[in-house]
């Protein structure tokens, strides 16, 4: 699915509808305002609000009940989700973009406090304190034709789609949810060919934290939502 109404776009940004999108498109689970609730931090009727609107896009739409009927679920009107206004400076998703970062370095935020106690509690424990990080960042600076541009950005994406889940329900045994960012942006501001392209990995944030979602997002990725501009 492609969002590429202005108004559409100005409709997502917010961190918890990008949340929402995040984990229904990477998941492809359907689950209810209450659980969506909990993974923001709104109450579930802020949620049903944020899902209305989703559902008025045609991002979301709702999903088959099992047992409990009285809470509706939810689930992603597809399997891909990418956002594009046709580019320019004032573009809608810049603001969707900078949600984005906000919430990567939640992420971030998150890990590192678990990261510091897990190390207190297994030196209170007499364990080492010194454990692997399942954290990757790297940084790059390329010269890029826009064919070059296009063709990097199609490698990357198969190559995270060989690593998608078959089954969204069924996580291998010893996996861990990770998030994933991948950006690539022109980097001199006077119109140079230069082009920046930072390639990003760290570990999904836990229950509260906010995701989202470059922003391109297909099932089972745990991927976010992709922006063109």
């Amino acid at each position: 699915m492609e969002i590429t109404d202005p108004k559409a776009i100005r409709a997502l940004a917010h961190a918890a509808r990008l949340e929402v999108i995040s984990e229904l498109y990477s998941t492809q689970v359907s689950r209810t305002a209450t659980e969506l609730a909990a993974l923001t931090g709104l109450t579930p009727s802020a949620m049903s609000y944020h899902l209305r609107a989703l559902q008025k896009w045609g991002i979301v739409v709702p999903a088959a009940t099992a047992g409990d009927a009285r809470e509706r679920r939810w689930k992603a009107a597809g399997t891909d989700f990418s956002i594009n206004s046709g580019g320019g400076i004032a573009s809608p998703e810049f603001a969707v973009v900078d949600l984005e970062l906000d919430a990567f370095r939640r992420r971030v935020n998150a890990y590192a406090k678990a990261r510091e106690e897990e190390r207190e509690r297994r030196q209170d424990g007499g364990e080492s304190a010194d454990a692997a990080s399942s954290v990757v960042l790297a940084s790059n600076l390329l010269y890029l034709t826009p064919g070059q541009r296009a063709e990097l950005s199609g490698k990357l994406f198969a190559l995270l789609k060989d690593y998608e889940l078959e089954d969204p329900v069924r996580v291998p045994e010893g996996a861990q949810r990770m998030a994933t960012m991948w950006s690539m942006i022109p980097d001199d501001p006077r119109g140079s060919p230069m082009t920046g392209a930072a390639p990003v990995t760290a570990p999904a944030a836990p229950p509260g934290g906010a995701g989202k979602p470059c922003l391109t997002t297909s099932g089972s990725s745990g991927g976010k939502p992709g922006v063109s501009t």
